[in-house]
């Protein structure tokens, strides 16, 4: 509960609607409850905000996904752009390389490293907001998530 609005804010900042917002904190408590009686977790804050991004990543799929069917376009249309939407083979190949490498670089970050990275560049957080979840100063939330993206950077090999 001391906790709660700045969730909503953050699940307001994915999903730009005070209402979804609430909604998602609350089926994210519901979820981080039951994995907290399956289990003891180490950082149930960081838990709690990366349950609130992966369902408002869902929800955005979701979304999108139903715009595609439900838009007023004939079937054509509609099987045209989910044809043309397909990558080649090749560049899935590239990318979900990438994206595994990126995952393993994520999971080799410190904790609150890590939980500072994902605030910022999946959750859209601003830095004062991931110091005061983190309860750290601004300049070191910079630090953090710069660190955090340097690292990602060195491990694919990026400049």
């Amino acid at each position: 509960m001391a906790n709660r609005a700045t969730l909503v804010d953050y699940a307001n900042g994915l999903v730009g609607n005070r209402a979804q917002a609430e909604d998602l904190v609350q089926e994210a408590w519901l979820r981080f409850d039951a994995a907290s009686r399956r289990s003891l977790l180490n950082e149930p804050l960081g838990y709690l905000y990366r349950i609130i991004r992966n369902l408002a990543l869902d929800g955005r799929r979701k979304a999108q996904r139903e715009s595609r069917v439900m838009a007023p376009e004939s079937i054509d249309a509609v099987i045209d752009s989910a044809a043309d939407s397909r990558p080649t083979p090749e560049v899935s190949a590239l990318y979900k390389n990438e994206l595994d490498l990126l995952q393993v670089a994520i999971s080799e970050l410190p904790e609150r490293t890590r939980i500072a990275l994902e605030m910022h560049r999946f959750g859209g957080c601003k830095l004062r907001e991931i110091a005061a979840v983190l309860g750290v100063s601004l300049p070191m939330a910079h630090t953090l998530v710069s660190e955090g993206v340097q690292h990602c950077k060195r491990r694919l090999g990026w400049p």
